[in-house]
C-alpha cells in the first residue's frame, strides 16, 4: 500500500492521468486489431511493453541518477518532514497502539499539532512534486521518439500485429521485443534534460507510463523484501548445531 504521503504527491501528476497506457504509447506505430481474421495475418506477430522497456532505456537509468544527485536536497528535506510529521502524529496516538479510534481523531482536530501536521504535509507535496515533474519531463522527452523508433524496430523484423502486454492472453517469449525496442531507444535518444521548463505541463501518456514505472520499481522492492525475509527465516535453520 501507498503511504498517505505518496498518494497525496501523486497527486500533483494524477490530474493529467486519465486512463492507464494502452495503445496511446504506441501512436504512430502501425496498429491492428485483434479480430478472427488476425489468426490469417502473413507476418509476425509481436508485443511490446512500453513502460519496462523505457525504465530499462541508458537515458531512463541517467536522467533518475541525475534527479537523485540534483534533487537530493528536496529528498532530504521530505526524509525530515516525513518524520516530523510521523512524531507530532504518535503524539495525537494517546493510548499507543499505532491506531486513530473516533476519540482520538476528534481530539486531533482541535490539537495544536494538527495545524503543524498540515503544514508539513503540504511541504512535503510541494517538494516530491518537483522530483515527480522531473522524472516524468525526462520519461515525456522518451516518449517523444518512442513512435519513431516502434515503427523502426516494426519495419526491420517484418512485424504485421503489434500488442501491449494487457491485450495478450498468451505469446512466447520470443515474441516480447522490448530488447530490440530498448536498443533502438537507446541509439536514438542517448540522454534527456531533466530540468522540465516553467510552463511545462505533462502529457497523459507520459503521467501513465510514470505510474506503471513506479508500480514496477514497487512490485520489484516488495519480492526483495519477501525474498530477504525468507532469506532470514531459513538462515538459523541452516546453521550448524555446535554439537
Amino acid at each position: 500500500h501507498q503511504s498517505p504521503n505518496l498518494q497525496r504527491r501523486n497527486a500533483i501528476l494524477m490530474k493529467f492521468l486519465t486512463k492507464a497506457l494502452t495503445a496511446a504509447a504506441l501512436a504512430g506505430a502501425a496498429t491492428v486489431s485483434v479480430s478472427p481474421a488476425a489468426a490469417q495475418v502473413s507476418g509476425n506477430i509481436a508485443v511490446v511493453d512500453a513502460p519496462r522497456v523505457i525504465a530499462s532505456t541508458a537515458a531512463f537509468r541517467s536522467a533518475y541518477q541525475q534527479i537523485g544527485t540534483t534533487y537530493q536536497a528536496q529528498a532530504t528535506q521530505i526524509q525530515q518532514k516525513t518524520q516530523q510529521r510521523q512524531t507530532l502524529l504518535q503524539q495525537l496516538d494517546t493510548n499507543g497502539d499505532g491506531q486513530f479510534d473516533q476519540t482520538e481523531q476528534q481530539a486531533a482536530q482541535s490539537a495544536p499539532q494538527a495545524t503543524q501536521i498540515r503544514q508539513l504535509e503540504t511541504e512535503i507535496e510541494q517538494l516530491g512534486g518537483q522530483i515527480e515533474i522531473a522524472r516524468v519531463y525526462a520519461i515525456d522527452q522518451m516518449l517523444q521518439q518512442y513512435p519513431a523508433v516502434i515503427q523502426e524496430v516494426v519495419q526491420q523484423n517484418s512485424i504485421q500485429i503489434l500488442l501491449s502486454p494487457d491485450s495478450v492472453v498468451f505469446a512466447p517469449q520470443a515474441a516480447t521485443i522490448n530488447q530490440k525496442v530498448v536498443t533502438a531507444m537507446d541509439a536514438r535518444v542517448p540522454s534527456v534534460q531533466i530540468a522540465p521548463p516553467a510552463n511545462y505541463q505533462p502529457s497523459r501518456n507520459a503521467v501513465a507510463v510514470y505510474q506503471e514505472i513506479q508500480g514496477l520499481a514497487a512490485a520489484a522492492a516488495q519480492q526483495q523484501a519477501v525474498a530477504a525475509q525468507q532469506g532470514q527465516t531459513q538462515q538459523p535453520a541452516a546453521q550448524p548445531s555446535g554439537r
